[in-house]
């Protein structure tokens, strides 16, 4: 049988939910790939119970350059040495799978072009959405279409403080601390509740559905701090929630629009559903029209899920 090696940098939450998945759903994904995928080296520290010691490494070349490793999974997060350990990656000829959004989303244009030049795979499925396949539908089954509008709510720590605050009448502040005690929420939560997190994933959408790179940082956003329980009773008088939404629009001229901000959604639209931790993606194709997906878009088994996806589509092609 064939062999994928993998090198995991990074085995905290997600790089955690990659390799259990890897390890308890060995057999199926054999089945389905005719190959064997092993984890053969971790780069991280921290000694996770299960784990055989003997695979751990505090030395990145020994993931990112050793000749044995055919792909790395990348889950370290933030922009650098991520960044910079991919690329070096993809220049000693390994595929590169990543859920990194920030990283993704800061050198898309750099790590793409480094991909194809070395003749390997670069995935990314698991960056925006966590275990929900919007990515893999855009680039395969709807391929066909010009994408003339994408909507989502693509932060699960936002949505779940406006959920709260909508049905619960609570304060922002009330709620944040409710989300950090629940784990929704970092102990810094600004990249969340400003939006960052949110254009950064909207930058990857737009790379894909519109075929235009357009920076994080050059998308206009504004986060949710400063909503009120007035701003939401108020929507709600329109017949609207408020809803934190990445927000790309296709316009006449060719260019495209692009905001992350607080939106009024009507009640009847499908993304006024979406409530607390969950994500959607809400995208309309001229051909297949208005489609929704829908799921869990963080936590390490749905993130992780994701990411094996992305492993089994170079598994496969081994």
């Amino acid at each position: 049988m064939k062999v994928l090696k993998v090198g995991i940098l990074g085995l905290g939450t997600v790089g955690g939910g990659t390799y259990t998945i890897l390890t308890e759903n060995k057999a199926v994904i054999e089945k389905r790939t005719g190959c064997s995928v092993e984890v053969a080296r971790i780069l991280d520290r921290r000694k996770k119970e299960g784990v055989p010691e003997y695979l751990y490494t505090e030395d990145p070349d020994e993931v990112i350059a050793c000749s044995d490793i055919d792909l790395v999974v990348e889950t370290l997060g933030g922009i650098e040495p991520a960044t910079s350990f991919m690329l070096q990656a993809m220049e000693h000829g390994k595929h590169v799978v990543t859920a990194n959004k920030a990283a993704v989303a800061a050198n898309y244009q750099k790590l793409t072009e480094t991909a194809a030049k070395n003749g390997v795979q670069f995935l990314y499925e698991a960056s925006v959405g966590g275990g929900i396949p919007v990515l893999t539908s855009i680039q395969n089954e709807l391929q066909g279409n010009n994408f003339l509008e994408v909507m989502g709510i693509v932060n699960g720590t936002t949505n779940y403080i406006l959920t709260k605050m909508t049905e619960e009448g609570a304060d922002y502040a009330d709620v944040l601390k409710d989300a950090q005690a629940k784990g929704f929420a970092e102990a810094d939560p600004t990249a969340d509740v400003e939006g960052i997190d949110v254009a950064n994933k909207l930058s990857i959408l737009i790379a894909l559905a519109f075929d235009k790179y357009i920076a994080p940082t050059d998308i206009p956003t504004t986060g949710i701090s400063k909503i009120t329980k007035a701003d939401i009773d108020a929507a709600a008088a329109e017949g609207c929630k408020l809803k934190l939404i990445a927000h790309a629009k296709l316009m006449e001229d060719g260019t495209v629009e692009a905001s992350v901000a607080p939106e009024k959604i009507p009640f009847a639209h499908p993304l006024a559903g979406v409530s607390n931790e969950f994500n959607a993606v809400y995208i309309t194709g001229d051909m297949v029209d208005e489609l929704m997906f829908y799921g869990k878009g963080a936590g390490a088994l749905p993130t992780g899920s994701a990411i094996v996806g992305d492993i089994i589509k170079v598994a496969k092609t081994k």
